[in-house]
């Protein structure tokens, strides 16, 4: 069964750094793109970032582009989000899922078929 799993969230000053990880099992993360999403509350959730299966290729969502840096180890199972410049308006929870077809620009949730249970991120001072 697969399983993704969060962690790596916590409380930061605005422009201070966190890295968020998602580690899998119970697949081959090599066959997969990797998404991370947010929700903050009362609000959708949001796209972040994606990631190739390989690593070769990733987007970014407009309001992260630039500070944000997804990136992977398939050989740990394991993908990250680098996130730096935070500011108050990334308060969310984070989420990575797991998506079978490649990653694109665009940002609905039903292309993910597996979903963490989400890892708290609080931007404040």
């Amino acid at each position: 069964q697969a399983q993704l799993v969060e962690s790596g969230g916590g409380l930061v000053q605005p422009g201070g750094s966190l890295r968020l990880s998602c580690a899998a099992s119970g697949f081959t993360l090599d066959y997969y793109a990797i998404g991370w999403f947010r929700q903050a509350p009362g609000k959708e959730r949001e796209g972040v970032s994606c990631i190739s299966s390989s690593g070769s290729i990733a987007y970014y969502g407009d309001s992260v582009e630039g500070r944000f840096t997804i990136s992977r180890d398939n050989a740990k199972n394991t993908v990250y989000l680098q996130m730096n410049s935070l500011k108050f308006e990334d308060t969310a929870v984070y989420y990575c899922a797991r998506r079978p077809t490649r990653c694109k620009a665009s940002w609905g949730t039903v292309e993910y078929d597996s979903w963490g249970q989400g890892t708290q991120v609080t931007v404040s001072s």
